[in-house]
């Protein structure tokens, strides 16, 4: 720590630029200044100790911008002077992370915290034909906040990004660089040449009423709560506004590791992985080195303190400094971790115990319908506007038809509508004792209400649907906005405001038409510029080249997903032969009535995930001739992929394992590695 009688002298001898000897005596000062302003704002912001008074640090930090100013080449990446904010942006780039930031899958009360500990017991007990193994967990409470990744290279803040689709999220180096709890370098020493943490950004609930009050003040809109505010601090083009900001960065976990030298002598195989053999010793260690740790964490020895400790941290939550809306259960070997491994996009090793709902008591004004892209009406709740979960709510879904009426809800009863994190309100059930004698009954439209195209609703589905087709402009813009959106064509800068002026103004009427928009008709929308609408046009022009999987994906067609979509794409390998099994499907449903056996390269229920109900929808959407010439028109505008051998999966090498990518890819985007090695027969974790 710098001495008492340091920072005196560099009080009373501030360096003037006039002075003869400025320069040479300038490299020096800063690196004091940076040293010692560095490691007051850790012990004020990190240890809640501060070493310097007020006036004291403003008039060191005053001299750093001075000496920064008079010799531009002296700034560092870790001065002090990054958290006043960089110039602004244009826009945000995409950063692709490393490691994937997966989510967690949820748990909400005892019984399923114990299913979730004893699901991991029986898989470690298959893995080691062993006896129970007794996990210890490390609890922490779930901050309600933005999940963010920070790399830092030989000790120094290089890059932060947002989660994002967990794959790759938007660079927010120099927003994060403005967060006082976020250190612009390491301290002590031990750490690997590249580390990268993850952690939360999140707002106080003092901070949250004091950011609101000054807003207020200005005659501006406030924040509706502080996870809105957090998100929206950190989206900002201009660092100077994120600056400004009460943000507070905690960290609860390690990402992507590399140490660049000879191995370390490993006691495990995780040695070089990992900066410690469990979780709570990472936390601990990465405490050390400056990071803002949640001082709520405690490790447990079994599942049953792990489930006390949630009755604890409940109790405690009405007296946080800050929100949270759960507890995250972490197993806290990384040995164990490794065992358990990943399923689909969430780690086996960890789960988050979600608190109750929050309920609220309010009005049912009105019902309104709104159709989906698959033709769906969706009844929407309309009520008296009531706060609940962290948020003024004013709609709730309904779901369908049946739920209306296991719910006996009718317009104007009092209500209670239920919201958890960010899932959508739902109206949970009516207040009876309430209902006035002039309540009225929930009526299903007969007719669309966009198109007014007849309504139907089949049999063996809760749902009622427009009959109107792509000809109802509800439907023609959810289908275009799908077939627009990252997992299918990924048209960038076609958003939803400009799908909807594009149909309204009646420029396209398929999706085939995009590829047929010129500038002239772009440029006439509203608040789409001329460089923008060229941006567009590139865009659109770039999106040509896809997959067979994406376009498949992409015409959206009811049931299939993105995953059905690429078991589709590697079972048959083109278009055509897909379109020829769906459209033979009537006579494939034959042959197994007739015991016949079916040739497995066409038929298609052999489809991994196709069964009857997926073949159905295939089969009615290749059989339109409609949605054959708009298939058609598309390829016609230029849309291509490549064709590509269809082998059986035993055939393909990596056929039955599953793969995780970790680590940097040097050659290949990760979603082009994951491609490549499906077509080879993995699945991709």
């Amino acid at each position: 720590m710098t001495s008492s009688k340091t920072i005196q002298q560099l009080l009373a001898h501030p360096l003037v630029a006039s002075d003869k000897h400025f320069k040479l005596d300038a490299k020096e000062r800063h690196a004091q200044l940076v040293q010692l302003i560095n490691e007051h704002n850790y012990h004020y912001y990190v240890l809640d100790d501060p070493i310097l008074p007020d006036a004291d640090y403003d008039q060191l930090f005053r001299q750093l911008v001075d000496i920064e100013s008079a010799i531009p080449e002296l700034l560092t990446d870790d001065s002090p002077s990054r958290r006043v904010g960089a110039a602004p942006l244009a826009r945000f780039e995409s950063i692709e992370h490393k490691l994937p930031m997966l989510s967690l899958d949820n748990a909400f009360n005892a019984e399923e915290l114990r299913a979730f500990d004893q699901r991991l017991k029986d898989r470690l007990r298959e893995d080691t034909d062993s006896v129970d193994t007794v996990i210890d967990y490390v609890c922490e409470p779930k901050l309600d906040g933005v999940a963010v990744s920070i790399t830092y290279e030989n000790g120094v803040l290089v890059s932060a990004a947002t989660r994002g689709d967990g794959a790759s999220g938007e660079n927010i180096t120099e927003n994060v660089r403005t967060i006082n709890t976020v250190p612009l370098k390491l301290r002590g020493s031990g750490y690997p040449a590249v580390l990268e943490v993850r952690g939360e950004i999140y707002i106080s609930s003092a901070d949250f009423e004091q950011l609101n009050a000054t807003a207020a003040a200005k005659d501006e809109k406030p924040f509706v709560n502080p996870r809105n505010a957090a998100a929206g601090s950190l989206r900002q083009l201009d660092p100077k506004i994120t600056a400004q900001r009460p943000l507070t960065m905690c960290v609860y976990s390690t990402g992507f590791i590399d140490y660049q030298t000879s191995p370390r002598v490993a006691k495990n195989k995780l040695a070089n992985s990992h900066i410690a053999d469990s979780h709570y010793k990472t936390i601990q260690q990465l405490a050390e080195w400056g990071f803002f740790t949640n001082t709520e964490v405690k490790r447990l020895d079994n599942i049953d303190q792990a489930i006390e400790y949630c009755s604890v941290l409940a109790a405690k939550r009405p007296t946080l400094s800050y929100e949270i809306d759960g507890i995250v259960f972490k197993v806290d070997s990384f040995l164990l971790q490794a065992e358990l491994g990943f399923v689909s996009r969430a780690p086996r090793w960890a789960i988050a115990y979600k608190f109750p709902a929050e309920e609220a008591i309010t009005k049912l004004n009105s019902v309104d319908w709104q159709v989906g892209r698959t033709g769906a009406l969706t009844p929407v709740a309309k009520l008296e506007p009531v706060f609940v979960g962290g948020v003024t709510v004013s709609n709730a879904t309904l779901h369908n038809v049946d739920e209306i009426q296991r719910l006996d809800v009718r317009i104007g009863d009092t209500v209670v509508v239920r919201r958890a994190g960010d899932v959508i309100p739902k109206l949970a059930r009516v207040i009876l004792a309430e209902r006035q004698s002039n309540a009225e009954i929930i009526k299903v439209p007969s007719q669309c209400p966009e198109c007014q195209s007849p309504v139907l609703r089949l049999e063996d589905e809760a749902v009622t649907r427009c009959t109107g087709g792509l000809l109802c402009s509800a439907q023609l813009k959810e289908s275009i906005k799908h077939f627009v959106s990252r997992k299918a064509m990924d048209i960038d800068g076609l958003g939803d405001k400009i799908v909807d002026q594009l149909v309204e103004e009646k420029l396209i009427a398929t999706v085939a038409d995009l590829y047929s928009l010129e500038l002239k008709a772009l440029s006439g929308l509203e608040r789409l510029a001329e460089k923008s609408a060229c941006n567009l046009l590139a865009a659109l022009e770039v999106s040509k080249s896809t997959t067979l999987a994406k376009f498949i994906y992409s015409l959206g067609i009811r049931e299939v997903g993105e995953t059905t979509a690429k078991n589709l794409a590697k079972h048959f390998g083109s278009l055509s032969a897909i379109i020829e099994a769906a459209c033979n499907y009537q006579a494939d449903t034959k042959a197994i009535t007739d015991a016949v056996e079916l040739d497995k390269s066409t038929a298609l229920i052999s489809v991994d995930d196709v069964g009857p109900i997926v073949a159905k929808h295939l089969q009615a959407f290749f059989s339109s001739e409609r949605n054959i010439e708009v298939v058609n028109a598309l390829q016609e505008a230029g849309v291509h992929w490549d064709d590509f051998d269809v082998k059986s999966a035993d055939e393909l090498p990596l056929n039955g394992q599953t793969w995780v990518l970790t680590g940097s890819l040097e050659t290949l985007t990760r979603d082009q590695a994951k491609a490549h090695l499906e077509s080879l027969g993995a699945k991709v974790a």
